[in-house]
């Protein structure tokens, strides 16, 4: 018995066990008492204490099969595969039939990525032991191991069989179904599941989730009330219903159970922020700046947070305030690509150019390689008279992009004004080749190219 669930027998045992080794005394102590020591150590990371109480129990007990498969745990923890596996080796020598010893091999096997080897051993383990589900489960995490998601799923089902509790299983049987791509099969499990077990709040939950997933919101309400009637402080439910809500626009409700959730735990910046926006939808501009605002003072790293506050002063046509806001952001995660894109349009909006195209270019560097992201920058390099560098922006596009006529159009113009002829002919008629249309683009970017020879001539030969 594990001393999470301790009696006060064991409570004694682990008071004297302490006082002792304040004391530098040595006091006896039965080998289930160290046992359960060692677990409690465990169960609370305490590792270096549970080495501590196997070292001393071994002294006493130089005999315990159950402290040697103990140690043989921490061994195998800390990647000791080999002394573990010696010290198995002569475990199995005086008790072939330990079921336990099946287990530890198998965790030393799936630490070497074996895991065929590893299920097999764990079936000789589940013919032996009396503790079935551990071994089902531990089967199902091998499988997961392998991605073989439908015999995962039948272990962790298995699980649930012995003990409808283990909500660990249910878990990772429904992520099973998911992984699988069967939400009716998970639907239909998850129903069964509940005709046995009707008081399930973590089943009705997920059964909200799936019914979701297949845009059957009505019902999914529905699995989400009923966890609530199951447990009325279950804050998921609260959560997933809120969002339900809102989808379905009943935005008041979906207050009403956002914020019912800031009274059961610490308030979460997602409800904080889904309360914005919700009051956002129902047009109080005050409330809703309040929401974003405290989003933000719970969890400044939260750029949806941010980006709420400067899309609200943005339709507000503020853009000096939503600059303020992006700006703020900014200091906080200077490598953050939607605050630089974010950035990038304020400026745009209020006609600061160089500062639009600074934050185009950021956002390119820490990693946006959206198409619009490049073609926006070359279009204000382009604005900006800078030429050179606008050819350079769209010659590293089409690296990403090579046969993109967004890119080619704009190389064509923009070697038209480097004199640069042979190479605006060539993007010129592929681009007319492949779609006339795009010229449109080009007459808007470069009027001042459209009575060349050159352009009239391509022009009318593609079209």
């Amino acid at each position: 018995m594990y001393l999470s669930h301790h009696d006060d027998n064991e409570n004694v045992a682990l008071d004297r066990y302490e006082a002792m080794l304040k004391s530098n005394r040595v006091i006896f102590f039965d080998s289930n008492e160290f046992e359960n020591i060692i677990h409690f150590y465990l169960d609370n990371g305490k590792l270096a204490k549970a080495k501590k109480a196997i070292s001393l129990g071994l002294a006493q007990h130089p005999s315990s099969t159950n402290l040697k498969l103990l140690n043989v745990e921490i061994m195998v923890f800390e990647d000791e595969l080999d002394s573990a596996e010696r010290l198995l080796n002569q475990l199995q020598a005086l008790e072939p039939e330990n079921d336990e010893i099946f287990i530890q091999r198998a965790s030393i096997i799936s630490k070497r990525n074996d895991h065929l080897k590893a299920i097999e051993l764990l079936k000789k383990a589940l013919k032996l032991t009396q503790d079935k589900v551990d071994v089902h489960s531990l089967l199902g995490m091998e499988y997961l191991f392998m991605d073989d998601f439908e015999n995962a799923k039948n272990q962790f089902i298995k699980c649930l069989q012995i003990e409808p509790d283990d909500y660990s299983s249910l878990y990772n049987t429904i992520n099973c179904f998911n992984f699988l791509d069967q939400p009716e099969e998970a639907i239909n499990f998850l129903t069964e599941y509940l005709d046995k077990n009707p008081y399930c709040e973590v089943a009705w939950h997920q059964l909200g989730k799936q019914y979701c997933d297949i845009k059957e919101l009505k019902k999914a309400l529905a699995a989400f009330d009923f966890a609530i009637i199951s447990d009325d402080t279950f804050v998921g439910a609260y959560i997933e219903k809120g969002k339900v809500l809102e989808k379905l626009g009943r935005y008041n409700d979906a207050i009403e159970n956002y914020s019912i959730t800031l009274e059961l735990e610490d308030p979460t910046s997602f409800a904080l922020l889904h309360i914005g926006k919700s009051f956002e939808k129902l047009g109080d501009q005050a409330n809703a700046l309040h929401y974003f605002k405290k989003t933000v003072n719970e969890d400044p790293l939260l750029d949806k947070g941010w980006i709420a506050i400067t899309d609200f002063y943005k339709t507000k046509k503020d853009y000096q305030k939503a600059l303020y806001y992006i700006n703020k952001a900014l200091e906080i995660d200077f490598e953050n690509v939607d605050y630089w894109k974010c950035y990038a349009k304020i400026n745009q909006r209020l006609g600061f150019l160089e500062e639009a195209e600074r934050g185009y270019r950021k956002s390119l560097e820490f990693g946006d390689y959206d198409i619009n992201t490049w073609i926006e920058r070359t279009d204000l390099l382009l604005k900006l008279g800078e030429i050179d560098a606008a050819i350079i922006c769209l010659d590293q596009a089409l690296e990403l992009y090579p046969d993109n006529n967004e890119l080619f159009i704009r190389l064509a113009g923009l070697h038209y004004k480097k004199q640069q002829k042979d190479k605006a002919n060539f993007y010129l008629k592929t681009v007319l080749k492949s779609d006339p249309e795009y010229f449109i683009i080009f007459e808007e970017l470069f009027p001042n190219h459209l009575n060349l020879a050159e352009v009239k001539h391509i022009y009318s030969d593609c079209i």
